[in-house]
């Protein structure tokens, strides 16, 4: 096996063309190769070896590859990897849903200036060494670091928290982890605000959904504060409750990760097994927590009443438990 055949091997059938003199390929040697159509170009300077439309993995080796340095090829910290939402993409894997045509999103060292080939995002940031897994293919920022910059860029709070509970609820990194990578952050715009969602995230709330409920229902209208997350064992084997009041159980159906035929299913036998426990379970959609967050405490509040937790109260003017009142 040549040492181009091992490159391809390495890194999804991507190479470069500073890769390929560096294994002792002459430029002619490229391009008959490309003339044989046994590479195709990719992005100026990098090739694939096919010339079918490249699959996301081969983009992003390419994108990698096209905004390193030639030091960088042989050394980390001058080079370029995944960073944000591709970092994230890279590492679900290939089985997780989404939209692949969007622009591959790569960090840079800032020291370096790197124009950004077509269909690449190139964004120059601090302690890359620090934050990268350079042994990964292709590099990738560190899980906890690349969701922590989606959240910092987001385009409104509740995107940043998705972009928070899409982490931890994926099992890749910790709230405490991403806590310490936003502490490391000399720079950090919600700072205050993500700060107050990992702090939450890390008692409980592990999707968008279930954080709105929290801060914009229970908390300010002084509902009971819920049990969060809690484990509990029933005839169809082990789940957690969303939000716990005892005999009352709220569920949010935020359909986020609630998506498919198979997940409606177990939410339901979740419900039927709580209802042979003897609790009753109230499921509260997008519409209900973020769209009409007074009126949903209102009614909350009153079966929680039911219960014998003490009432609710108004979060402002024009709150609807004054109309009520």
């Amino acid at each position: 096996m040549t040492g181009l055949d091992r490159l391809l091997l390495a890194q999804g059938g991507v190479v470069s063309r500073a890769q390929a003199l560096q294994v002792g390929m002459q430029a002619h040697d490229v391009r008959r190769l490309v003339r044989r159509h046994e590479l195709a170009p990719l992005l100026p300077g990098v090739y694939v070896d096919h010339t079918g439309e490249p699959s996301w993995a081969q983009r992003a080796w390419g994108a990698v590859l096209a905004c390193s340095s030639p030091q960088g090829l042989a050394g980390a910290d001058l080079g370029a990897a995944l960073g944000g939402a591709s970092a994230m993409r890279a590492a679900d894997g290939p089985g997780r849903a989404g939209d692949d045509a969007g622009p591959i999103q790569v960090v840079v060292p800032r020291s370096r200036r790197v124009v950004a080939p077509r269909g690449v995002q190139v964004t120059r940031t601090f302690l890359v060494l620090d934050r990268v897994h350079w042994n990964l293919g292709p590099p990738r920022m560190r899980y906890d670091e690349a969701a922590l910059a989606v959240a910092l860029s987001a385009v409104g709070d509740l995107a940043a928290v998705g972009a928070v509970a899409r982490a931890v609820q994926g099992r890749h990194t910790t709230a405490v982890r991403m806590r310490q990578a936003l502490a490391s952050r000399k720079r950090a715009p919600r700072r205050d605000f993500l700060e107050a969602v990992l702090r939450d995230v890390a008692e409980g709330t592990c999707s968008v959904l279930e954080h709105a409920f929290l801060t914009r229902v229970e908390r300010p209208h002084g509902l009971p504060r819920a049990q969060r997350q809690r484990r509990a064992g029933t005839a169809t084997g082990i789940v957690y409750r969303d939000a716990d009041y005892g005999t009352r159980l709220i569920e949010l159906d935020g359909r986020l990760f609630h998506d498919s035929a198979e997940q409606r299913d177990r939410d339901f036998e979740r419900d039927l097994d709580a209802a042979v426990e003897g609790r009753d379970t109230v499921r509260l959609t997008w519409g209900q927590v973020v769209g009409r967050p007074c009126s949903t405490a209102v009614k909350v509040s009153a079966l929680l009443e039911r219960d014998g937790w003490p009432p609710g109260r108004a979060c402002g003017a024009g709150c609807a438990f004054l109309e009520a009142a």
